[in-house]
């Protein structure tokens, strides 16, 4: 049994010789790709048409495989085409060479401008690129290269697949590839050599022919004749003959104030340095033989003049300096600092706060004084009078961050009503102001959440962006800001309206700082309506006389003294000229208190019927009331309260805090209610006798419903009652009109308090961060930007940046619209408006080298316009008529004058008129004695060489071969594509 035992033991240490290798499962994973992409078999496409490599569409699909532990990445990239009818053509076209094997020989798409490298070198349409996956990773051994290289020649024979397989090796920045393209019978093999130092009998083209015949080793002694393209480039990059157009804005003269005012509501354009560092030009023979021409390292017929193939191409300025993209950069930085505008001047400028007190004292007394003191004319020196006094206290003149003279311009644009020589009578502020038309413009600052940009706030957010790019910086923006809130205080002190400023209610599609403005210009309308109403009636209105005069003197300033007033119907002189007759309303609990039991449950008393009607507006129509038949007044009515959006939210917050109690549902409809109770007080004092039916006939015309009825007589009359709503038992309009007295408008408690509004918005805007000034103003600056590069554009007339104009608009509505946008997406914002200078300065800067504007003829012009705007908008722009036409002429003379400023030593020889320099390099004869010195040697030598000739044997079947070659300062590089009959050979 022993002896038996042994030999099984020994089965188990058998070796499998069948298992699969990681080599082995290397080419497994390529051919499963290759399957799950479809890449089998013989796909035939139509003849690529001219162009198409750079003007079609290419997709790459990418997967990862692996050799033991180390990751390669596949690619298929290919050329979308239309697809053809692929069924019944495999079995047919068996015998035809891979389509990859004709694209060599095609002429159509040689240098194409903008193209992966292998399309470059070799012409392809598609093909599969196997690298490593880590960037860092390499593939630098000889024998690693071999076993990729035989690997991809196994996984193409294994699965019939006809596409291109390449495998990159060495470091990735060298872009060395090999590769395998296999058919029927046939393959060809990719190979490529790269070296930093060209071989001097490499430079030309005899040399390169050599390298080619002897690397297909023709057998055939009459050589089929070899094709060639050769293309050579040539860099222009000396442009001092020609001056940059963009002229650096005179600081001098703004700071000197000499330019005007208006000069601080235009916004910087354009780009510091010249945005097209190069001009490409490349210079192609596409169909050329051997024998037509000689260039060897003796004698070349190569010359550029003669070339039937001009095209060129510039090189833009990577992120040139451009003034508009920095104003707005340098703006939007300062909404990252953190100092106060107290910090940055040194010391608080409201720290006087016994003057500020009394300050305010002094504007509300100014309510019972007879008149104002008048001020027949406004002027910047005492508009600013008690800010420059204020700062002359802490620092001297010469320490101010802006000088005089730069800050009266200021303010001289911010308030052009101070040069006036008319007194200001609150017309002319607003004159210009009416709402915007339904224009683009209004559409812009209405998306932004920005200002119209007529209005005070819009200029404001100029200036500070002036002065702070060019006159001192933050100091320079704290200190206007100071000056502009001390103006805002002195406008509110002397009922002087704020210019720029749209009448009405803040518009809450504004700004919040504009809203804010627009708040404190009612504030200032109100109180000057309410001082002229008093001077009105001390010299015109008599004892008695109320009506709608009442509605144009507002409502009155109020005291809180614990004494009632009581005394309905005196006229405005007998109680508003003294202090011991000013009226004085009940507070909100004390009026209930004592009006519950006063009215009766519908209606007013008997009593109320006998008191004179005060504050009435106008009769309304043919209505009566419904008890006593006397026709109906609408009364004279306080206006709502204006509100900006922060006091809304604050409102709809405490609102909120209320909560969903009965309790609490009671105080938010009495905290809502209070218009209504003053609209009713009004209504009362105008219709003596009235009922609460009589007030919602005129108020709210639904809540009351008349029905045709037939009385006691028969006859068919109207009878009307109040609608279910009306009739709910508490409900806020019984209960208010319950409550309500008959009180006049003008003798109501104030709904709007302007003094104390007033008082909110200047202490809002004194407290306001120069960041957060710059935060409230930056939706201004981007709108004024973007209108700048709007108006820029239209005189360039650039399609594709005016896509990018809407693109900008469309992302700055979502961005700003929103409070706290993020610094992020303002800085893309910022970046696109940038984007959109630059290429507009490249436009301005070429068409200046190519002197468009100076065509006399039309046709020309228009030629070069067209294709300046071709050079920006395509990688590469063909030159009509090449060295010969319009352009090619304007190119030679620019390379002319470019070598003649670097070979000679007599600069101003370089600066010769251009129609005596387009003379010379038109002469044939002059032209032939200087060509060499024409241009400068080429930046890059490109050449392709091709011929169909049996290899490897005569009889094999003849086939592609092609090279290409490219020379540049830096390197050399042959890329061969040598094809070869497997089947004869």
């Amino acid at each position: 049994m022993a002896a038996d035992s042994e030999p099984e033991s020994e089965v188990f240490e058998i070796t499998d010789f069948t298992t699969a290798s990681e080599w082995e499962r290397f080419i497994s994973k390529i051919e499963e790709v290759l399957n799950d992409w479809k890449l089998i078999g013989n796909s035939l496409g139509k003849p690529l048409e001219k162009g198409v490599f750079t003007s079609g569409t290419w997709e790459e699909k990418s997967d990862e495989i692996s050799f033991a532990d180390f990751k390669f990445s596949v690619t298929h990239h290919y050329l979308v085409q239309d697809s053809t009818d692929k069924e019944g053509k495999d079995e047919v076209l068996e015998d035809v060479i891979p389509q990859s094997m004709q694209d060599l020989l095609c002429m159509n798409n040689d240098f194409p401008p903008r193209a992966h490298c292998l399309v470059r070198w070799y012409g392809l349409r598609e093909f599969v690129v196997i690298a490593p996956a880590a960037n860092h990773d390499a593939v630098l051994s000889e024998s690693k290269c071999n076993l990729l290289l035989s690997s991809v020649s196994i996984a193409l024979g294994n699965t019939g697949c006809q596409v291109p397989l390449f495998v990159q090796i060495h470091h990735k920045w060298r872009r060395m590839y090999v590769g395998e393209c296999q058919g029927h019978g046939v393959r060809t093999d990719f190979e490529m050599v790269h070296l930093r130092k060209v071989p001097n009998q490499y430079t030309h083209l005899s040399g390169l022919l050599d390298i080619f015949k002897s690397k297909i080793g023709c057998p055939l002694t009459p050589l089929p004749p070899v094709s060639i393209a050769i293309r050579l480039t040539y860099v222009l990059q000396d442009w001092q003959q020609y001056f940059w157009p963009q002229q650096p804005p005179d600081i001098d003269a703004l700071v000197g104030g000499e330019v005007g005012g208006l000069e601080f509501g235009k916004l910087p354009f354009g780009a510091c340095e010249d945005p097209i560092s190069e001009l490409h030009l490349a210079t192609t023979w596409p169909h050329l033989t051997e024998g037509i021409i000689v260039d060897n390292d003796v004698y070349s017929d190569l010359d550029p003049i003669q070339a039937p193939h001009w095209s060129v191409r510039v090189r833009k300025a990577d992120n040139p300096q451009c003034l508009l993209g920095d104003f707005v950069t340098e703006f939007f930085k300062i909404c990252r600092r953190k100092e106060s505008t107290d910090e940055i001047l040194g010391r608080s400028t409201f720290e006087e706060e016994g003057r500020e007190i009394a300050d305010i004292t002094h504007a509300l007394s100014k309510l019972t004084e007879p008149a104002p003191v008048p001020i027949h004319k406004l002027s910047v020196s005492n508009m600013v009078h008690t800010a420059k006094k204020k700062i002359r206290k802490h620092r001297g003149v010469e320490e101010s961050p802006l000088n005089n003279d730069v800050l009266n311009t200021i303010l001289l644009f911010l308030f052009p009503d101070a040069a006036s020589e008319k007194p200001l009578d609150g017309s002319s502020a607003v004159d210009n102001n009416n709402p915007l038309s339904e224009s683009e413009e209004y559409n812009l600052y209405n998306q932004f959440k920005s200002a119209p940009s007529d209005s005070l706030t819009y200029k404001l957010a100029l200036c500070l962006c002036m002065i702070n790019f060019y006159h001192g910086g933050l100091k320079g923006v704290a200190h206007l800001w100071q000056e502009f809130v001390l103006e805002m205080r002195f406008r509110w002190e002397n009922n002087f309206l704020i210019p720029g400023l749209a009448s009405g209610p803040p518009d809450l599609r504004c700004c919040l700082l504009h809203q804010k403005l627009q708040m404190l210009n009612c504030c200032i309308e109100r109180k000057k309506a309410r001082d002229e109403g008093r001077k009105t009636n001390t010299s015109d209105m008599f004892p008695g006389d109320v009506g709608k005069a009442g509605d144009q003197l507002g409502p009155d300033n109020l005291k809180d003294t614990d004494k009632e007033k009581g005394e309905v119907g005196k006229s405005w002189d007998s109680w508003s000229d003294s202090e011991e007759e000013f009226f004085e309303c009940l507070s909100d609990t004390e009026e209930l208190k004592g009006n519950g039991q006063e009215s009766g449950k519908k209606g007013g008393p008997k009593e109320t019927a006998s008191l004179k009607p005060e504050g009435r507006l106008h009769q309304h129509g043919k209505l009566t009331l419904l008890h006593n038949g006397e026709p109906l007044y609408i009364p004279v009515t306080q206006e709502p309260a204006p509100m900006t959006e922060d006091l809304l939210e604050e409102q709809s917050e405490v609102l909120a805090k209320l909560g969903t109690s009965a309790e609490g549902a009671h105080l938010r409809a009495r905290m809502q209610s209070a218009c209504l109770l003053s609209d009713m007080e009004s209504f009362k004092a105008a219709n003596p006798g009235c009922f609460l039916e009589d007030f919602v006939r005129w108020y709210s015309p639904r809540d009351y419903i008349e029905e045709e009825v037939i009385d006691e007589k028969g006859n068919m009359v109207l009878k009307g009652e109040l609608s279910a709503r009306m009739k709910i038992p508490s409900n806020m309009w019984v209960e208010a009109w319950e409550t309500a007295k008959p009180i006049p408008a003008r003798r109501q408690r104030r709904l709007f308090d302007d003094t104390r509004e007033a008082e909110k918005v200047l202490h809002y805007l004194a407290v306001q961060k120069p960041a957060d000034l710059a935060r409230h103003l930056l939706p201004c600056v981007i709108h004024a930007a973007v209108l700048k590069v709007k108006e820029e554009e239209n005189l360039e007339n650039i399609s594709s940046v005016k896509k990018i104009i809407k693109q900008i608009i469309t992302h700055s509505s979502k961005v700003l619209h929103f409070p706290n946008p993020e610094d992020k997406k303002l800085e893309e914002i910022i970046h696109q408006i940038t984007n959109v200078e630059a290429i507009i300065a490249r436009a301005r800067s070429l068409k200046a080298k190519f002197g468009t504007e100076k065509c006399e003829q039309e046709e020309e012009k228009e030629d070069l316009e067209k294709f300046v705007s071709c050079l920006l908008e395509q990688p590469e722009v063909l030159v009509v008529g090449a060295g010969r036409g319009h352009a090619g002429k304007i190119i030679h003379k620019l390379f002319v004058n470019a070598q003649r400023l670097t070979e000679s030593s007599d600069e101003a020889a370089a600066m010769a008129p251009p129609e005596e320099e387009l003379k010379r390099v038109s002469s044939p004869e002059e032209r032939r004695q200087n060509s060499v010195s024409d241009f400068p040697p080429p930046a890059g030598r490109e050449l392709i060489l091709r011929t169909t000739v049996p290899r490897p044997a005569p009889y094999s079947r003849a086939l592609p071969q092609r090279m290409y070659s490219v020379l540049t300062k830096e390197d050399f590089r042959l890329a061969g594509a040598f094809s070869s009959d497997t089947s004869f050979f």
